[in-house]
């Protein structure tokens, strides 16, 4: 009986001596997994996006390293380096959905980056216009300072003509104390008044006039457009008479078109029956004309 037992353990022994001689010296499965950790293991990405993965990874390769070095049934080692693989595979898919997020969080902060420093150009682009236009509204008000301060220089000299600023720029009225009625004809008094005008343009060589012709409503439309036409042409022949250049004066007629007062009263139309004197800016130009640019030749 005890030979038997002897004869059964010894042949146990050498079934197990079988099955230990029989593993490979090169496990496929084992070196594959192998690689697969370290090269995990070597991505900066690891341990912040897949520690979890690859420790499972690494503890799953030790067991079957250790399988190996214990020369366990091949079917274990090979199960245990399967495993060790797929965490390691786990890991690498996170790694890259990891990497992918930081693509896209680098994408996105470069884009706006770009989307600021494009504001930013924008905005110092607005605040250049913004100080362009303000330059040029002071520059513009500076103008205008200029302007008001000839044109009061300009009715201090004009004196009893008594100037007014309006729209169209500085205007003087010559009443119909210049004309017999219906005529035009320069009366004897008026010469006073030309000496005037003729001495300020005289010193101001820059200035142009325009003389426009204005009647009351009595008569036809054709005839009082042609009795102003003369009257103001009677005043610009006055002031060439008196040395001032006729290429500086313009002249028109414009009839009844324009009354400053109500043609049903003899007040009225005695106003209304006037000649304007428009005087130019610095550089004889007419800027505040504009409806009436039409009627000028």
């Amino acid at each position: 009986m005890r030979m038997q037992t002897k004869l059964s353990i010894c042949a146990t022994g050498l079934v197990a001596l079988a099955a230990c001689s029989s593993l490979p010296d090169r496990v496929d499965t084992l070196e594959q997994a192998r690689l697969a950790v370290r090269t995990v293991e070597r991505d900066d990405l690891a341990s912040e996006t897949a520690a979890s993965e690859l420790n499972a990874a690494r503890n799953a390769l030790a067991e079957a390293d250790e399988a190996y070095r214990e020369r366990k049934s091949l079917d274990l080692i090979t199960h245990k380096a399967y495993v060790a693989q797929r965490y390691a595979d786990i890991a690498k898919e996170r790694i890259a959905e990891g990497r992918a997020k930081q693509e896209i969080a680098q994408s996105e902060a470069l884009r706006n980056e770009v989307l600021l420093r494009a504001r930013t150009r924008e905005a110092d682009a607005a605040s250049r216009e913004a100080r362009a236009a303000e330059r040029e509204a002071d520059d513009a008000n500076r103008q205008a300072d200029v302007a008001r301060q000839h044109n009061q220089d300009l009715e201090q000299e004009l004196g009893r003509l008594q100037p007014k600023e309006t729209e169209r720029g500085l205007v003087v009225t010559l009443g119909d104390v210049l004309f017999d009625t219906g005529a035009n004809a320069l009366k004897p008094g008026a010469g006073r008044t030309i000496d005037q005008l003729a001495a300020f343009m005289s010193g101001h060589p820059d200035r142009n006039v325009l003389i426009e012709g204005h009647t009351d409503a009595r008569g036809a439309d054709d005839y009082n457009v042609q009795l102003s036409e003369r009257r103001a042409g009677a005043v610009r022949d006055a002031l060439v008479a008196r040395g001032v250049s006729g290429g500086r004066i313009r002249t028109v007629g414009l009839g009844e078109s324009y009354p400053i007062a109500n043609n049903d009263t003899s007040v009225g139309m005695q106003a209304n029956r006037r000649v304007e004197i428009v005087i130019s800016d610095e550089i004889g130009n007419f800027p505040g004309v504009l409806e009436r640019a039409a009627a000028l030749r």
